[in-house]
């Protein structure tokens, strides 16, 4: 019974197991992303969120700053 302990604490079986184990866990997550049609269109609206921006700069196009409302007074 200890065999099977022996043979996974060897460090060169179990680089193989935990290979193994974080492909099966990956590959069931994206199973899990795409399979649901509604999270897989949410997942895909959302690539291209970090080129959004919020809010568009308009004093950035004539080459000034934002003004602080503490910068006024």
């Amino acid at each position: 019974m200890t065999d099977w302990l022996l043979w996974f604490t060897r460090f060169e079986n179990s680089k193989v197991v935990a290979l193994l184990l974080f492909f099966t866990t990956f590959c069931a997550i994206l199973v899990y992303l795409y399979t649901g049609r509604k999270r897989a269109e949410r997942l895909e609206s959302y690539k291209y969120m970090p080129l959004q921006d919020d809010e568009p700069d308009l004093n950035a196009e004539h080459g000034g700053e934002k003004e602080n409302e503490s910068d006024k007074n």
